[in-house]
């Protein structure tokens, strides 16, 4: 399995749609914060205008962009600057537009201009999961013209989840929920591919050299790395391999490979039933207590006490 595909499947990722939106001027809702999700909104159809909390730029977003908000941080969707202080909070513009759970969500005033449509949902993560990828994202990711930008298919997708969700076919909503849980693992191939990667402190993931060595690490896990076998599998000599990789992903080559290894024994450790022995040779320590003070010293808790709790 390539490297972005186990992280994200480790990090137990599913995807849920909100609704489709119908919106006409004057409007504005306010989108409150949730732990362990990253919300998305594709502007289907018009534009508007979102302020999140923690960022300091207002993003424009026209037809055809996607907004990821990574750690759910709340944020405000309104139409235009004037109407940013007279948004409302979601609750009550479900309540208000009367939104069933079918169909579009429409709001807004009597304006006869286009309506904007977007497409709303999230995507959740274990609570317990944790990875740099998700951790050192900004607070959030702005993609112009996202279907061009990640190919035809994934505009024609777009396409099709604004079709299908809501809308008054037979299965359309499942339709919609299944593509749009590919749109996260694109976007974030589209974002490490660019300079937001090395911002982030996440340029290894797309380095050709340094992420045959991470991809090395994810497949076996259980082995007995040295910085010296990582190097010959990225093809660079130990001390360009160990300068290379600090300064791409802020962390050495070991304490990554010690942070995956925690990751993947958290996700057997919560929903597997191997001894703890079992999941500390899996993630290659002999001993296990050795692995329980890692363990601890990662998580906060003991493998065991860790299990009880999950």
């Amino acid at each position: 399995m390539d490297l972005l595909s186990d992280i994200l499947l480790r990090l137990n990722l599913r995807g849920s749609l909100y609704f489709r939106t119908s919106f006409t001027s004057p409007w504005g809702v306010e989108v409150p914060a949730f732990e362990n999700v990253a919300r998305f909104h594709f502007v289907h159809r018009g534009r508007c205008l979102v302020r999140v909390a923690g960022a300091r730029d207002l993003v424009a977003l026209e037809q055809g962009d996607l907004l990821i908000v990574p750690k759910g941080a709340s944020h405000r969707l309104f139409c235009d600057p004037v109407n940013e202080g007279h948004v409302l909070p979601l609750e009550r513009v479900i309540e208000l537009s009367g939104f069933t759970g079918e169909g579009a969500l429409v709001f807004g005033g009597d304006a006869d201009d286009r309506d904007t449509q977007l497409i709303c949902g999230h995507f959740a993560f274990d609570p317990l999961a944790r990875h740099p990828l998700i951790d050192r994202l900004p607070p959030f990711i702005h993609l112009a013209d996202y279907g061009q930008a990640a190919g035809k298919w994934m505009e024609y997708t777009l396409r099709m989840i604004g079709t299908e969700a809501g809308g008054a076919q037979f299965g359309g909503d499942l339709i919609a929920l299944k593509m749009s849980e590919i749109i996260l693992a694109q976007a974030l191939r589209v974002f490490l591919a660019g300079e937001g990667a090395a911002q982030a402190g996440l340029a290894g993931l797309a380095d050709p050299q340094l992420s045959r060595a991470l991809e090395a690490m994810h497949r076996d896990p259980g082995r007995a790395w040295s910085v010296a076998d990582l190097a010959r599998e990225a093809g660079l000599s130990r001390t360009g391999f160990a300068m290379r990789f600090a300064a791409a992903m802020d962390m050495t080559p070991m304490a990554y490979l010690t942070q995956w290894r925690m990751q993947i024994a958290r996700h057997a450790l919560r929903h597997g039933r191997s001894a703890v022995a079992e999941v500390a040779e899996r993630v290659g320590y002999g001993s296990e207590a050795a692995f329980a003070r890692v363990f601890r010293k990662e998580a906060g808790l003991t493998p065991a006490a860790f299990r009880r709790a999950a």
